[in-house]
């Protein structure tokens, strides 16, 4: 079966969200590419974004990978406030699903507090203080 791996874009702070998701999910960085690696005449890219990333992955689990990148400033801005979609998480337990939920909503805003739901999961979703959107479920039945 192929594998869904979610990819990101942020504006100008990608690495400081993925170091923040790195704290929740643990592991570490498969790859990190800043735009000063790909800098040549054919792709010019202007001094205060050189250091931003171009690709960065994170895997989580055992083959799942969050993948980022900051878009460049000639591209335009990510609108942060999207809501057509979310990244959703099932947890292998429903202690694991406190703990990502916790994590990583801090500093986010709740849309639903993480409960036990009519349709029998422990789920709930949020906004992160980036903008992301998540969904965090464990379905004891699965």
């Amino acid at each position: 079966m192929a594998l869904i791996n979610p990819h990101i874009n942020f504006n100008g702070n990608a690495e400081e969200a993925f170091e923040f998701y790195k704290a929740a999910f643990g592991g570490e960085f498969s790859k990190i590419v800043r735009f000063k690696d790909f800098k040549n005449p054919e792709f010019q890219i202007s001094k205060n974004e050189e250091n931003k990333i171009m690709h960065i992955a994170l895997p989580i689990g055992k083959s799942n990978v969050l993948i980022g990148n900051d878009v460049p400033e000639f591209l335009g801005r990510v609108n942060e406030n999207e809501n057509r979609s979310k990244i959703s998480i099932s947890a292998e337990s429903k202690e694991e699903a406190s703990q990502l939920f916790h994590s990583l909503s801090a500093g986010g805003a709740i849309e639903m507090p993480i409960s036990d739901s009519p349709w029998g999961s422990y789920f709930g979703m949020f906004r992160d203080k980036y903008g992301i959107e998540w969904i965090i479920d464990f379905n004891p039945k699965k």
